[in-house]
């Protein structure tokens, strides 16, 4: 068992009967009452984001998550299917699990699967992707006073806004935590 001064961003726990990770934390500690720790938690198996409050002190049960590289290899119907690139086994995850990983995937990236007791949980995606633009409309120039962006479809069928000067066929860099993009590579 944990206690609330153990938190810190990456912490997994299991919380109402489900396993949650701390995105973010703050301990708070007001003029008048107790202190207590306001928190932002990721549900670990379908990614929704909640926020709690917990008193200080109070006690959580830690679980011990290990993560480690796999490389996606192809769909399979409703599934998944990843590699291990140490031992080479291959591992079937189902896509409604995943939540919003997919558009972040291509063939044959390496991301971190995580895995409690050797059972594969769900996966991460690289912090950044390098992915194709499939599709965007033309930038023109001059339509703006600052620097303008459009949406562009990527070839996963993820959308992000770019700039202007962004066409289709070009690889940018896309921050997979933000969904933001980042360059052009």
């Amino acid at each position: 068992m944990a206690d609330t001064s153990d938190f810190r961003t990456g912490f997994t726990m299991r919380w109402k009967t489900t396993l949650w990770t701390i995105v973010d934390f703050q301990h708070v500690k007001p003029g008048k009452g107790p202190a207590f720790v306001r928190t932002k938690l990721k549900n670990v198996e379908n990614g929704k984001v909640v926020e709690n409050t917990f008193r200080a002190g109070e006690k959580v049960e830690e679980v011990r998550l290990e993560r480690r590289p796999y490389q996606y290899l192809y769909p399979d119907g409703d599934f998944m299917v990843f590699m291990n690139t140490e031992t080479y086994e291959q591992i079937q995850l189902h896509k409604d699990g995943l939540g919003d990983v997919i558009p972040y995937v291509k063939e044959s990236d390496i991301c971190s699967v995580l895995l409690m007791e050797e059972t594969p949980l769900t996966v991460e995606p690289p912090q950044t992707v390098e992915l194709a633009v499939a599709q965007t409309d033309p930038g023109v120039r001059g339509d703006t006073a600052q620097g303008g962006s459009k949406p562009a479809t990527m070839e996963t069928g993820l959308v992000v806004q770019v700039p202007l000067f962004v066409d289709e066929g070009q690889v940018i860099r896309i921050d997979s935590r933000t969904g933001k993009y980042l360059g052009r590579v």
